[in-house]
């Protein structure tokens, strides 16, 4: 087996491993804000990784590094995803230099890891993940040598590490007033797991239990800032101190880490653009990703309040996503069952029918967010054999500010009114490549060029993608709104200048920015 093949099965194992405890671990992160989304923060920053590897050709060891590095530098998302992107780089380097891959070299890399993690944290706080690397790189250290196998190693540091996150809470007041252990660090020894299976070539093991939460673990105050903002800064001889002394001033949680070429920027901050527009002020910016940490922490509290004895939804919600990042937006809004589908790809009356018996609720809301899906939608409400109500949406942005609406104690037929009220107030925009040429709307269209789309009507058209946004921004946003939800779909082109110019010509704007994975849609847009 050549090294790249080796690689790509411990990146997958690691994701593996991650993708199974994502949800729980989503569930109690309180520390070092609770933005609820640690698992799914070191799941995406892990499939940046495997996405990498699986891309490339090359085996050499210095390549895999250098991948390997760079891509969960791009991908990482989060504190808990750029920590893991520096302990990532720290063991790559090491292992990338090993004469042999014993348990030794292994022993090395967590020492790597380690020291790499605590560099890149300018106030490192014990609890943590930090924690927890440095404890397993004791562990690797104590118990390698040349009649240890690695395999035996993983394991017997899976073991350890299970131990040093149970002590998380004696070391971190927030965690044990809220009764929780440290999400950050129960995610590493998840990723520590599936490495262990990966190398062993048995099954991966049952992660811990998913237990109950606590009270104290569900009602927490929000974070002092309100946007978790990452992105990526490229240039030539970037000086992360300077940026960081200008950060520093706008927020908090901040994590700068990378070289004069790349730096990743994660920093917790009421102004967003202003963060933006320091970057662009340096280098070019990508990666961008605004998360509104106060509505994910009131998404949190409802959803684990539901999971607590005489809590759970009175209804439920399937929707049909299209794209990844979609998918994990609806599931972490309350989602209970989503549906890959949409344009090009409409699933059955009997794929929705499926879903809606898989919930445990008694009602369901179902969201079609396509029009060629609405009709499969209100045909599965007639014959379920429970009540189902269709919220008729026709696109993904719409479907999100439906699903805000969502409250699983109301019955599903309360649900759908509110849901309905919710996405008429939003107004949506897409980009789209056309197929072939045509006249939509009297507009006419040439194929391969770019569509927008203003809540379904054609109202700008041409080659260049940068033209067309503008256009369907300037129309987007010609009345007054409050947060603007732009989803990022497969294969998009840089959107740096028009959120660095958004912020300048719309500074009372929230923007909410994500990486969607839609295909065919380039941007879809909601605003309201």
């Amino acid at each position: 087996m050549s090294d790249l093949d080796t690689a790509r099965d411990l990146a997958g194992g690691a994701l593996a491993s991650l993708e199974v405890s994502r949800q729980r671990i989503d569930d109690l992160n309180v520390y070092p804000v609770p933005d609820g989304d640690t698992g799914t923060n070191l799941a995406l920053t892990t499939r940046g990784i495997v996405d990498a590897l699986d891309a490339i050709t090359a085996s050499d060891r210095p390549t895999l590094v250098r991948e390997a590095t760079r891509s969960a530098l791009m991908s990482a998302r989060g504190n808990s995803g750029v920590i893991l992107s520096q302990i990532v780089r720290g063991a790559a380097e090491v292992l990338g230099e090993a004469e042999t891959i014993d348990s030794t070299a292994v022993a090395h890399a967590f020492r790597g890891a380690s020291d790499e993690a605590y560099r890149a944290v300018r106030k490192p706080v014990e609890g943590t993940m930090l924690t927890v690397i440095r404890e397993l790189a004791d562990a690797a250290e104590e118990s390698a040598g040349p009649e240890v196998e690695p395999a035996e190693l993983l394991k017997g540091l899976v073991e350890r590490g299970e131990e040093a996150v149970a002590r998380t809470p004696q070391q971190l007041e927030v965690l044990r007033e809220a009764g929780v252990v440290d999400a950050g660090a129960a995610g590493l020894v998840e990723l520590v797991r599936g490495l262990a299976a990966t190398v062993s070539g048995e099954p991966l093991a049952e992660p811990p239990e998913r237990e109950e939460p606590a009270l104290e673990a569900i009602h927490l105050e929000p974070s002092r800032y309100r946007y978790c903002t990452t992105f990526v800064v490229e240039g030539d001889g970037l000086d992360s101190q300077a940026l960081e002394t200008e950060l520093d001033r706008m927020g908090d949680s901040l994590l700068i880490v990378g070289d004069p070429e790349a730096l990743k920027v994660h920093v917790h901050t009421d102004d967003p653009g202003a963060a933006l527009s320091l970057g662009t002020s340096v280098g070019t910016i990508e990666g961008v990703e605004i998360a509104d940490m106060h509505r994910q922490t009131e998404q949190r509290e409802q959803r684990l309040l539901s999971a607590l004895p005489g809590g759970a939804s009175r209804a439920g919600v399937v929707a049909v996503v299209a794209g990844g990042g979609n998918r994990r937006l609806f599931e972490s809004l309350g989602a209970e069952k989503v549906i890959e589908g949409g344009q090009t790809m409409n699933p059955s009356t009997a794929d929705l029918l499926e879903a809606v018996d898989a919930l445990a609720a008694d009602e369901v809301v179902l969201l079609p967010n396509n029009k060629n899906v609405v009709m499969a939608a209100e045909q599965a409400s007639r014959v379920a054999g429970k009540p189902v109500h269709v919220v008729p949406t026709e696109s993904i942005p719409a479907g999100l500010a439906a699903l805000v609406a969502f409250n699983g104690e109301r019955s599903a037929e309360e649900n759908a009114a509110a849901m309905r009220e919710a996405a008429q107030q939003v107004t949506t925009g897409e980009v789209t490549v056309a197929s072939r040429d045509a006249s939509v709307d009297g507009i006419p269209v040439r194929a391969g060029n770019y569509l927008a789309l203003l809540d379904g009507k054609a109202v700008a058209t041409g080659p260049g993608f940068d033209e067309v946004t503008r256009s369907l921004l300037e129309r987007l946003l010609a009345e007054p709104h409050d947060v603007l939800t732009v989803l990022k779909g497969e294969g998009a082109p840089p959107l740096n200048g028009f959120l660095d110019e958004l912020a300048r010509t719309h500074p009372d704007l929230e923007l909410d920015v994500h990486e969607g994975g839609q295909p065919h849609y380039p941007l879809l847009l909601s605003a309201e």
